[in-house]
């Protein structure tokens, strides 16, 4: 049995406030892939952004050499195209185009098929004061819990 691979961006949901998501493929190198299979990879400095061309691409995201490679193995931190419809493509260039929006990693997976997938989210930053308020109805949550536990035990 195939291990599953779900490599995700824990700081995503925290850091901003997601707006839509979608699911892209990636364009990787043989190496790049198996190294992937192998969970060597993070998406939490990573960010999406559109060439001249209009065309989706990756930045930063890391993914790490693979260790039985030669000298014809990847780049760590190489920009990797992200394969979109064509009216998600000029859906999300717009939505970044024209407001303050940007587009992030979520996470990394292997699907049934055994493909490389990323999902991606459309978000807007979230302000200090908005941190503050999720961190407060985190641990009221918490407490809730930790209440309903004592009272249910």
């Amino acid at each position: 049995m195939q291990k599953q691979i779900n490599i995700k961006n824990r700081r995503a949901r925290f850091d901003y406030e997601l707006l839509d998501t979608y699911v892209a493929g990636i364009v990787l190198a043989g190496t790049e892939i198996k190294s992937i299979r192998q969970g060597k990879a993070s998406i939490a400095e990573g960010f999406c952004e559109f060439n001249e061309d209009g065309e989706l691409f990756v930045i930063n995201m890391q993914v790490d050499e693979y260790s039985h490679g030669s000298h014809f193995n990847h780049q760590p931190k190489a920009a990797r195209k992200l394969l979109l419809n064509k009216q998600e493509l000029g859906k999300l260039h717009k939505a970044v185009k024209t407001s303050g929006n940007t587009i992030i990693p979520l996470n990394l997976f292997i699907n049934d098929r055994g493909l490389a997938k990323l999902r991606i989210a459309l978000a807007r930053g979230k302000k200090q004061y908005d941190k503050r308020d999720t961190i407060r109805a985190r641990e009221s949550k918490r407490q809730l819990d930790r209440v309903k536990k004592a009272f249910n035990s």
